[in-house]
């Protein structure tokens, strides 16, 4: 080999080496970017404005964020849920499953509030309510109630996380959390649509934490069991409540609060280490 030719190579190899190094460094300084605090962030709830989703905006607000109260029909609950914490909270109608009303939501956030959203919670549950033996059984089901679901749950969240995103990669920090389900682990009610789409969902917040890791997002799942109480399970009847409370450690079932902390951790500078986790917070009833 000639030694222009050798120069080549080592020439070529150099390159690449510093490309590498350079990769790994940046890598390495992203990994390193501090956390926002709580105080600093513009959290986004979906189904905002009663039940889980109105426990999970008081939470935020609590420790001093401000959020956009995202609502497809609750427009007196959402703005009166604003309107306890003027200058923090935004009350936005937007049906979810609409991606135009998604991007419209999140516009009017940042026109409001002059930055962009940085933590996403996709809590929003369409057209479903917990009422055990009268939903379809596996013989009953149909493709519709399953397409409902999986626009609900699947489509809804990923127009929104991809809605968010330019303004995450912006400021070089995100946080996305959906809320999942312990019927993953301890199927006992036959909630074939719920279940399945819920399920779908959690592959999503794997592969995504995966895919925007690099970029300072954390992707996260916060899944309780049933709550007690909210809207969605307002129809369960008490015996059930008992049932669940003696099944679990803590002899209790979880309240929508409890949930809530929980997303309130995955969003602060506590958890800048996790991401493509799914936390279960139903008392210890499914020992994951």
């Amino acid at each position: 080999m000639s030694t222009d030719s050798q120069n080549a190579e080592n020439s070529v190899a150099d390159t690449v080496a510093d490309t590498v190094a350079d990769t790994v460094a940046d890598t390495a300084a992203d990994a390193l970017r501090p956390a926002a605090p709580l105080s600093e962030q513009l959290v986004l709830v979906t189904g905002g404005a009663r039940g889980l989703g109105a426990a999970i905006t008081r939470a935020f607000l609590r420790e001093g964020a401000s959020v956009v109260i995202n609502y497809r029909s609750s427009r007196e609950a959402a703005e009166a849920l604003a309107a306890e914490h003027p200058g923090r909270a935004l009350a936005v109608a937007a049906d979810v499953r609409d991606a135009a009303q998604v991007r419209t939501l999140v516009d009017a956030a940042r026109e409001h509030f002059g930055r962009p959203i940085t933590t996403v919670v996709n809590n929003a549950l369409v057209d479903f309510a917990f009422t055990g033996d009268a939903r379809s059984t596996a013989g009953e089901i149909t493709a519709a109630e399953l397409s409902t679901q999986f626009s609900g749950s699947v489509q809804a969240p990923l127009q929104v996380i991809q809605a968010a995103l330019p303004g995450m990669r912006e400021a070089g920090v995100g946080r996305i959390i959906s809320v999942g389900t312990n019927l993953f682990q301890h199927p006992v009610v036959p909630y074939h649509d719920y279940t399945a789409a819920k399920a779908a969902l959690l592959s999503l917040t794997r592969t995504f934490a995966e895919d925007l890791g690099p970029e300072g997002i954390t992707v996260n799942m916060i899944s309780g069991g049933l709550l007690r109480s909210t809207d969605a399970s307002a129809a369960t009847p008490t015996e059930v409540f008992d049932a669940i409370a003696a099944s679990t450690p803590l002899r209790r079932v979880t309240t929508p609060e409890e949930l809530a902390d929980a997303a309130v951790f995955f969003a602060s500078p506590w958890a800048r280490g996790v991401t493509a986790q799914n936390l279960i917070v139903d008392g210890g009833l499914v020992k994951g």
